[in-house]
């Protein structure tokens, strides 16, 4: 889900993906194309607004310099779902959308409204994406989605001064996490920030936890709703999520942090009078850190991975967002295949604020060090990275402000001992939305 926030998956080919993206050799399959579209006109319609949409518009500036076409972008934020069904009941819809969910495509694909990839840009899709990829971007085998910009959101960000005042490292494992949380508690520090109020903050919270004590097979199931949210693996999760966000670990304990949203949680750590040391998010935590304080990145905040538990292979947790075509012309399968190009990363890469899912992109594109850290964390993952649960689930459970699986951790964290009444209350919700 997004604010920004910005779903199991199929497994990721982690030998290609680590060799072919760490490597720098300057290859970059799938040439910007260079057809002659002097004259046509297309309309891109996405979420983005502000800073994202500026370095959007500058990515499609270069195929209007490449090609002569002329192209619109349309912000419709977080209404873009609602827009694009009128719009596509009026048969008026934009040449391409970048949507934020893997469920919107399957939505509009099964609706007759989405065009297939050519059989081109497939060539530059397989060339630059790994299989994971390919398949959150297929509707029953049918490609559709080329996922231009992806979410690491496996980072726990943290403010410097404190942890030196409290005399604690970055933990790599849970179990220093917890040491290191009780360290700050009895520094007089609150070791937590979260903004318990957006309910998705605590799917992440729990998805990265799931991830490593059920594995990526299980999470896989517990995504497609094959195992029911009462499976033990579920309460083993639970109980984790327990003990990290139990009330004296939160800034306000946890009444406070569900009346927190989710920029408030980054503020609360990293403003002039910072209320906790660490908030967990995905790397968007760097952009709501440089709009709404002073601190510097790198420097004042910095991040580390998610913590390991109990011995668990390196994994993370990834959002990300696909373009899909809802026209079918030469000039709409061009832009379709030039923003599966490396080129196209690159433009976008190069400003800052932006991951890419492109494995033809070299880490060197990015503009400092904390971003690479970010990327390559996703490299270093392997076949342990994983779509974002929440939004592989139909949108009624996986979402939905007030109700399904936001209420119901909202819930456990206002009563962490209830293990049992969360999972009762994450299946019934579940097997609800799952046969609409």
């Amino acid at each position: 889900m997004r604010t920004t926030k910005l779903a199991g998956a199929a497994v990721v080919a982690a030998t290609a993906l680590v060799l072919s993206a760490c490597g720098g050799s300057g290859d970059q399959g799938g040439d910007v194309p260079s057809a002659d579209l002097s004259g046509q006109t297309l309309e891109v319609a996405g979420v983005w607004s502000g800073d994202e949409q500026a370095a959007f518009e500058e990515v499609l500036a270069l195929f209007e310099e490449r090609t002569g076409a002329e192209v619109t972008y349309t912000s419709a934020t977080d209404d873009l779902p609602t827009v694009l069904q009128t719009r596509v009941d009026g048969k008026t819809p934009p040449n391409v959308a970048v949507l934020p969910q893997p469920g919107l495509i399957t939505q509009f694909a099964r609706a007759g409204a989405l065009q297939p990839l050519s059989a081109e840009t497939q060539d530059v899709l397989n060339e630059n994406y790994v299989e994971m990829w390919s398949d959150l971007g297929s509707v029953d085998d049918t490609p559709y989605g080329v996922f231009f910009k992806t979410a690491n959101k496996s980072t726990v960000w943290y403010n410097t001064a404190l942890f030196d005042e409290a005399g604690v490292t970055p933990p790599a494992t849970m179990a220093d996490l917890l040491a290191s949380a009780e360290t700050l508690s009895d520094n007089g520090i609150a070791p937590f920030s979260v903004g318990g109020a957006d309910g998705w903050v605590l799917t992440d919270w729990f998805e990265n936890i799931y991830l490593q004590t059920a594995g990526p097979e299980m999470y896989d199931k517990l995504s497609r709703h094959e195992i029911p949210w009462t499976d033990p693996s579920v309460r083993e999760a639970l109980t984790v999520l327990g003990e990290v966000l139990k009330p004296e670990f939160l800034d306000g304990g946890s009444r406070g942090a569900l009346q927190t949203e989710f920029p408030t949680s980054v503020s609360n750590v990293f403003g002039n009078e910072p209320k906790a040391a660490m908030v967990y998010e995905g790397d968007f935590v760097a952009g709501v850190i440089t709009a709404s304080t002073s601190a510097q990145l790198g420097d004042d905040a910095r991040f580390f991975p998610f913590p390991r538990i109990d011995g668990a292979d390196p994994s993370v947790v990834v959002g990300g967002d696909a373009a899909v075509a809802f026209t079918a012309d030469a000039a709409t399968e061009e832009l379709m295949k030039f923003l599966a190009s490396p080129e196209a990363a690159e433009v976008w890469a190069a400003r800052g604020g932006f991951l890419s899912p492109n494995k033809g992109l070299d880490v060197g594109a990015y503009p400092d060090e904390l971003t690479r850290e970010l990327a390559q964390q996703l490299l270093d993952a392997g076949e342990n990275l994983r779509f974002d649960m929440s939004d592989l689930a139909p949108s009624a459970f996986g979402a939905t402000k007030g109700s399904g699986m936001w209420k119901d951790l909202q819930d456990f964290v206002a009563d962490p001992g209830d293990i049992e009444g969360a999972m009762r209350n994450l299946e019934n919700n579940a097997a609800k939305a799952f046969q609409e």
